[in-house]
Parts: structure tokens; C-alpha cells; sequence
């Protein structure tokens, strides 16, 4: 049987709105749309760069308790209200997956809150570990 296991980042909004974090699927992790808030203060920053950059902190912290990385990405997904606010997130998401280069969709919606500039989504294929001998 494949595992299956929710991951918890301790944000109000998993409780409240009744979802994971991240899901551990077998071999594949679903980490869900992720946004500039810092979990530890519950503050985000208004610019988009800098959300950008704790979007990927929280992403990276969910793929770290699912024993992955930014290099195990596949897919990613950038939900953005200002499709002007996009190319500003350019040099922080080309260092996460520049070397990567997982296949990627941007698209132009609205978000929860009208503090959030950005959320992102990735799908992660974690390496399996081989049975000890």
C-alpha cells in the first residue's frame, strides 16, 4: 500500500479552512498553494519580490519534511492577482529552480486575502530509498 501522509506547517488557515500543508503521496509530494506569509509571525511583506521569497521558505520547509528538495520539483504553479507583479519574482524563482527547471504555469487570478501578491504550488517526485539489504 502507498503511503499517504499530510504534512502540517502549524498555519491557521490549515485548520481553519481544513487542508495540508503539503501531501505525501508514494513517490510524490503536493505541496499547496503557498503565500508570502511568515507562519512564525503572521505577517507579510507588501512587496511581491519579498513574498516571493517566503513563499519559497515555506515551500522549501514543507518539501524538507517530506525528505525533498527544490531539486526533486516537477511542477509549479505561480498564482498571481497583477500579472505586472510577475517578472519582479523572476531572479528569486530562477534560484530556487533555474537548475531544476520544472515545468511551470502562471496564471492571473484572484487570492484569498488582497495583502497577497503571489502563491505558489509545486509538485515534488521524492527519490525513492532503497530497501537495506
Amino acid at each position: 500500500m502507498t503511503e499517504r501522509r499530510s504534512l502540517l506547517s502549524g498555519s491557521t488557515f490549515e485548520e481553519q479552512i481544513g487542508y495540508a500543508r503539503a501531501v505525501i503521496d508514494g513517490d510524490w509530494v503536493h505541496v499547496s498553494g503557498t503565500t508570502g506569509f511568515d507562519y512564525t509571525t503572521t505577517t507579510i511583506s507588501g512587496d511581491v519580490a519579498e513574498q516571493a521569497e517566503q513563499c519559497l521558505r515555506n515551500i522549501e520547509a514543507a518539501l524538507g519534511q517530506a525528505e525533498c528538495s527544490f531539486d526533486d520539483v516537477v511542477r509549479v504553479r505561480y498564482l498571481l492577482p497583477d500579472r505586472e507583479d510577475f517578472e519582479p519574482c523572476w531572479p528569486v524563482l530562477r534560484r530556487a529552480f533555474g537548475a531544476v527547471r520544472p515545468a511551470a504555469t502562471m496564471l492571473v487570478c484572484g487570492l484569498a486575502d488582497p495583502r497577497m501578491k503571489i502563491e505558489i504550488e509545486v509538485y515534488a517526485r521524492r527519490t525513492p530509498v532503497p530497501p537495506r539489504a
